[in-house]
């Protein structure tokens, strides 16, 4: 059960999401904060510096997520369990696609990726480059496993995998934004794996 602090803390996260989506980050300032949740400035500053610091605890947030769905010790221990190419494929496929739904679930975490919030600075720009290095080295290592496996071509350099599939999915998503269409969802993301891990077998 979250305490009355952490459901203040996410109250001022999840209100500084919208604002920073509608406003953009320049124009999103602490008081405006306040003012929308009726709460004093000393209450923010509780638990943050300043804005930064909000928008940086959204990607933290998202990042935890992938650090659990992307865990080491859960693939170690599926592992052991000696699966079939195919179990395995589709074990990492299913992993994948969870982590990535975690990420474009989240309207603000795709805003940021497309630098879509207005008034964006370098400190952020260098943030979100860590948020996207930081999904892609999880990525990077399921692959290594299927390399290391002997499922996957051993020519195959794990990072740049990881970035194509990543860059892959982002560029699809922004296409079907700027058709106006729904972004894609879990079936559409996992073929896209599915069909791209089976280009990269031995």
């Amino acid at each position: 059960m979250l305490t009355k602090g952490h459901r203040r803390k996410q109250q001022i996260i999840d209100t500084a999401k919208v604002m920073f989506i509608e406003y953009g980050f320049q124009s999103t300032h602490i008081g405006k904060v306040c003012e929308e949740l009726n709460i004093a400035r000393g209450t923010v500053y509780q638990y943050f510096g300043n804005k930064r610091e909000i928008l940086y605890a959204i990607l933290e947030s998202v990042e935890e997520i992938i650090d659990d769905i992307l865990d080491s010790d859960d693939l170690k221990d599926f592992l052991k369990t000696e699966p079939s190419q195919k179990s395995l494929l589709k074990y990492i496929n299913q992993r994948i696609t969870s982590a990535i739904i975690s990420v474009i679930s989240e309207p603000i975490i795709l805003k940021l990726l497309f630098r879509d919030i207005v008034g964006i600075d370098e400190g952020v720009n260098s943030r979100i480059n860590v948020f996207i290095e930081y999904i892609t080295t999880a990525i990077m290592h399921d692959i290594e496993e299927l390399i290391k496996r002997g499922f996957f071509r051993e020519e195959i350099n794990p990072e740049d995998i990881a970035h194509i599939l990543m860059g892959g999915i982002l560029f699809m998503i922004n296409n079907y934004n700027n058709k106006q269409k729904n972004k894609p969802g879990k079936n559409t993301i996992e073929m896209v794996i599915d069909n791209y891990f089976n280009g990269l077998l031995k």
